[in-house]
């Protein structure tokens, strides 16, 4: 009996130490990507080193000053000064979702990479080495930069094209009072002064901002570009 008692109690002890270790198993998940540059960046709340590991959902920051460099895929994307951002996927490719401050990104590839802020997302025009840099203002208004290569800007099913080394005030949302003297003409392309892109009615406006994009860009070039064009 006492034989029968204790090898109860061996069997009931490795059932019990078995349950946390099928407990504890997570499914499988994919990497996003990996940080290739960091200087006060980080990874939700943990420092990002390079060779760290991105998923899915995760919020990448950089600290003021700092940066923070994600290779995803075929695109790479860059924070810097304060900026926060969350990174995912869309339709199978890499994204990121931009909250506060400046990003970059480079592709060579149009269904690379899409970068979201606000109601808009930015993407590379074609499959050519493109640099794109947004700056979100507020959720009604971006700056958006091709810095090499073109990029389009869509809202709902409206997009507009920014041209490389065009930058570009983006107003989300119009009211009447945001539209400029002009709107509703129905003319296409900038018009003098600092007019939208594409007047009239619509989910946004583009206008024309004095900054011009070469030049300014060549840094983040060097930033961002690999041999083999990412």
């Amino acid at each position: 009996m006492a034989r029968l008692r204790a090898l109860g109690a061996a069997v009931l002890a490795l059932s019990l130490t078995a349950v946390p270790l099928f407990g504890a198993t997570t499914p499988n998940v994919a990497p996003l990507g990996t940080i290739i540059a960091a200087d006060r960046g980080h990874v939700g709340s943990a420092i990002a080193d390079v060779g760290t590991t991105v998923y899915a959902g995760d919020r990448l920051s950089a600290d003021n000053p700092g940066s923070v460099q994600l290779r995803a895929g075929a695109a790479r994307f860059l924070l810097k000064s304060g900026a926060v951002a969350e990174v995912n996927t869309t339709d199978g490719a890499p994204s990121a979702n931009l909250i506060s401050g400046t990003a970059t990104f480079s592709t060579g590839n149009a269904h690379a990479f899409t970068l979201f802020a606000s109601t808009a997302a930015i993407r590379a025009q074609s499959d050519a080495p493109t640099i794109g840099q947004v700056t979100f203002l507020n959720p009604k208004e971006l700056v958006v930069t091709a810095r090499r290569g073109g990029l389009t800007v869509t809202v709902a099913d409206e997009t507009k094209v920014v041209n490389e080394g065009e930058s570009y005030r983006v107003l989300l949302d119009p009211s009447d009072a945001q539209e400029p003297a002009g709107a509703g003409s129905g003319s296409q392309g900038p018009m003098q002064g600092g007019g939208p892109l594409k007047a009239g009615r619509s989910h946004f406006l583009i206008l024309v901002t004095a900054l011009t994009a070469a030049g300014s860009g060549v840094a983040i070039y060097y930033a961002l570009e690999s041999p083999s064009h990412p």
